[in-house]
C-alpha cells in the first residue's frame, strides 16, 4: 500500500475513532438524562397515585408536566375512560433517536385503571444530538480539508518525484542539465543533493572515460614510433578511394624501410624504433607545404603517403625533398641507405589491390637502384612486371659477380666448456657499387627461384675468405635458405664442395630458419646428417615461432638452436617465456643440443638468461656487429 492511502486510511480511523469517542460521550450523556427524567416522572406519580378520573383528564393533567410520544390509560371497568395519544413507534424523521438509543417508558397501575407512557426524549437528545452534530461536522469538513491538502501536497510531491525519474531516466541520454534544487524541499532536499552529486560524478566518470576512450583511439589509430596513422586508417582511406562518387586523383608513396631488419640484428631493438622514428620525420618534412596529404605506417617498415591534387611530375619534387633528407640522415649515422620509394598515381574508383601492386613494383625497382633511391610508375597497365623482372637482372648481376660483403657478430658463450661461434652476416650491392636491402634481396631471389645460386655464391664466397685469410680463427655461421637446403641437389653440391674443404667445412656453421626445416622434416634431417658428414654443422635460428615439437628435436638434431629474440626481450619480466627456455634447454642438454639466446639487449636480460643455463648469448648488449676485416 502507498503512502498516500496509507495516510487516508490513517486518518479516516483517527477521525472515525474521535466521532466514536464524542458519540460515547454523548450517549453516556444521553443515558444519564433519560434516568433523571425517568426518576422525576416516577416522583411526580406517586403524587398521584390514588387518581380517580378519565384517561383523558390525566394527561391534560399531566402534559402540563411531561411531554409524551405516546400515552394510553385503560380503565378497568369503564371503556369510556380510556383515553390514547401518540404512538409507540418512532417517528420517520427522528433521527436522534437512531443515534441515542434511550428508553423513556413506565408503567402505572391505579385505583381505577392501568397508565402506561413513553416520553418524548426530544428534551434529551437535542442538547446531546446537537453537540455531536456540531462536533461531527467540524470533525468531518476538518477531515475533508485535510484530505484535500494531503492530495494538493502529494500531487506537488508527485511532481518533484515525476522530475526526479525523469531526470534519471534521461541520464543514459548523457543529459545532465543542472539540478533544480527548488523542487526537492524539506525532506526531499537529500533526493536532490544525492542527485546532484550523482549528476557531477557521473559526468567526471564520463569525462575520464571519454579521455581513455580518446586515447585508446589513439593508440588503436595512431602507431607510437612514428606517429602516422596505423593499417587500419589506411586500409579505410584506399577504400574511400575506390568509390566513383567522389571527384579526387593524387599521387600514393609508399616507402620501405628495407633496412630495418638488419638495424634490429645489427644494433637491437631500440635502435630499430629510433630509426624508424628519424624516417617517419624524413617523410614528415617532405611532405610540408605539398598541400593535404596523409601518412600511414602500413607494416613494420612499410609507409604510406596519399598527396592530394598533384600529379606524378608535381610529385617528383616531394621525392627529391624526401631523398635530400634520406641521405642527410645516413651521412649522420654513417650508413648506407635508410629507404626506398615508390610513387604512383590514383584517381577516383581505382582497384586497391591494382593500386598498391603497382606501388610495390615501383618500390620493388628503386631498391634495386641503390641506397635512398626512388622510382615512379604511371600506367596502370602491363609494366608491373617491369619490376619483377628489374629485381631478376640484378640478383643474376650481384651473383655473377660474387658483390657481397660480410659483418661479423660475435656469440659469448656463457662457460667456458661450450664452443661457440661468430655470425657472418652478408651485405649486398648491385653494379654501381649501391647497397641493395639485404631482406629483400634474399626474399626476392627465393620469389623468383634464385635462392639457390644466391646460397651457392654466399657459400663459395664463405670458404674463399676463410681459406685465403688464415688469421680469421675459430667457427663462422653462415645464413643459408630453408628452402635451398631441403633441395637434394643442393645438398649434393655442398657436401661435395665441402668435402674439398674439410678444413674449412669443420669451421662452419649453417643457419637455417626453424619455420623453413619444419616444412619437411625428413629432408630436414636429411640436410643435418650429410653436413655432419663432411665435419660442418648446423644451427637452427629463430626457434620457437614455429611449430616447435620434440619430434623436431628427435628427428633434425642440429648442433645449436637460437631462440628468437622475442624470448629475451624483458625476459626478467616474463615468467612463461623464462619456463618456455627452461624447458627447451633442459630437453636440449638431454640429446647435446646447444641453446643460443638472441637479441640480448640488456644487462638484465643477459643475467637472467645466464641462470637459465642457456650456452651462448648473442645481441647487441654482447657485442654489436663490424665488419669483417680481410685482405683484397
Amino acid at each position: 500500500m502507498g503512502l498516500s492511502k496509507s495516510f487516508q486510511l490513517v486518518l479516516f480511523i483517527v477521525f472515525g475513532l474521535l466521532i466514536y469517542r464524542i458519540y460515547t460521550v454523548e450517549n453516556n450523556e444521553v443515558q444519564e438524562q433519560g434516568e433523571i427524567a425517568r426518576a422525576n416522572y416516577q416522583q411526580y406519580v406517586q403524587t398521584i397515585d390514588q387518581w380517580h378520573g378519565s384517561g383523558e383528564a390525566l394527561y391534560q393533567r399531566m402534559s402540563k408536566v411531561f411531554s409524551f410520544q405516546f400515552f394510553q390509560y385503560i380503565h378497568n371497568t369503564d371503556s369510556n375512560e380510556n383515553f390514547t395519544h401518540g404512538s409507540l413507534l418512532r417517528p420517520a424523521d427522528d433521527f436522534a433517536s437512531e443515534i441515542f438509543n434511550v428508553e423513556l417508558g413506565h408503567v402505572q397501575d391505579f385505583p381505577d385503571g392501568r397508565l402506561q407512557v413513553r416520553l418524548d426524549t426530544a428534551s434529551v437528545l437535542s442538547p446531546s444530538f446537537n453537540d455531536l452534530e456540531q462536533t461531527a461536522t467540524l470533525l468531518i469538513t476538518a477531515y475533508i480539508a485535510l484530505m484535500l491538502l494531503f492530495a494538493v501536497l502529494m500531487q506537488l510531491h508527485r511532481k518533484r518525484i515525476n522530475y526526479a525519474a525523469e531526470y534519471i531516466t534521461h541520464i543514459p541520454d548523457l543529459s545532465f542539465l543542472a539540478i533544480e534544487k527548488s523542487r526537492f524541499p524539506g525532506v526531499l532536499h537529500p533526493i536532490g543533493k544525492a542527485l546532484e552529486i550523482c549528476r557531477s560524478q557521473l559526468k567526471l566518470s564520463l569525462d575520464r572515460v571519454r579521455k581513455e576512450n580518446e586515447q585508446l583511439t589513439k593508440a588503436a589509430y595512431q602507431d607510437p614510433v612514428s606517429g602516422f596513422s596505423t593499417r587500419q586508417r589506411f586500409t579505410q582511406h584506399i577504400e574511400a578511394i575506390s568509390k566513383k562518387d567522389k571527384q579526387q586523383y593524387g599521387v600514393l608513396v609508399v616507402i620501405k624501410a628495407a633496412e630495418l631488419a638488419t638495424i634490429n640484428e645489427l644494433h637491437g631493438r631500440a635502435a630499430g624504433d629510433d630509426y624508424l622514428a628519424k624516417l617517419a620525420t624524413c617523410i614528415r618534412k617532405s611532405v610540408t607545404n605539398l598541400g593535404l596529404s596523409e601518412c600511414f605506417r602500413v607494416s613494420s617498415g612499410d609507409f604510406a603517403v596519399f598527396i592530394e591534387s598533384i600529379t606524378l611530375k608535381e610529385g617528383e619534387r616531394f621525392l627529391e625533398q624526401l631523398k635530400r633528407h634520406l641521405d642527410e640522415y645516413a651521412q649522420s649515422t654513417k650508413s648506407d641507405s635508410v629507404a626506398h620509394a615508390g610513387m604512383v598515381p590514383y584517381e577516383q574508383g581505382i582497384e586497391p589491390v591494382a593500386l598498391m601492386t603497382l606501388a610495390d613494383t615501383a618500390v620493388s625497382v628503386a631498391q634495386t637502384l641503390g641506397p635512398n633511391r626512388y622510382y615512379q610508375l604511371e600506367k596502370l597497365s602491363a609494366n608491373e612486371q617491369f619490376g619483377n623482372d628489374h629485381w631478376k637482372v640484378t640478383i643474376d648481376d650481384l651473383i655473377n659477380r660474387r658483390s657481397i660483403k660480410f659483418y661479423q657478430q660475435p656469440i659469448q658463450p656463457c662457460n667456458n666448456d661450450t664452443e661457440v661461434y661468430r655470425e657472418l652476416l652478408a651485405r649486398f650491392y648491385n653494379s654501381e657499387g649501391k647497397h641493395l636491402p639485404t631482406t629483400t634481396v634474399i626474399a626476392m631471389a627465393e620469389r623468383y627461384g634464385m635462392n639457390v645460386d644466391l646460397d651457392k655464391m654466399i657459400v663459395t664466397q664463405t670458404i674463399k675468405i676463410l681459406s685465403e685469410n688464415p688469421s680469421l680463427s675459430g667457427q663462422m655461421g653462415v645464413n643459408i635458405s630453408a628452402s635451398s637446403a631441403l633441395q637434394d641437389s643442393f645438398t649434393m653440391w655442398l657436401k661435395d664442395i665441402l668435402s674439398k674443404h674439410r678444413g674449412t667445412a669443420a669451421r662452419l656453421v649453417f643457419e637455417l630458419n626453424e619455420s623453413g626445416m619444419q616444412a619437411n622434416l625428413e629432408s630436414s634431417h636429411k640436410f643435418v646428417t650429410e653436413i655432419h658428414k663432411v665435419g660442418a654443422k648446423v644451427a637452427v635460428e629463430r626457434f620457437g615461432l614455429g611449430f616447435t615439437s620434440f619430434k623436431f628435436f628427435r628427428e633434425v638434431r642440429p648442433d645449436f638452436i637460437k631462440l628468437d629474440s622475442s624470448y629475451s626481450d624483458n625476459i626478467e619480466q616474463d615468467n612463461n617465456n623464462k619456463f618456455f627456455i627452461r624447458m627447451i634447454v633442459d630437453i636440449a642438454k638431454r640429446i647435446s643440443i646447444r641453446v643460443i639466446a638472441t637479441g640480448v639487449e640488456k644487462q638484465d636480460e643477459k643475467l637472467v638468461l645466464e641462470k637459465l643455463l642457456v650456452d651462448g648469448l648473442q645481441g647487441y648488449y654482447i657485442a654489436k656487429p663490424e665488419a669483417l676485416l680481410i685482405k683484397q
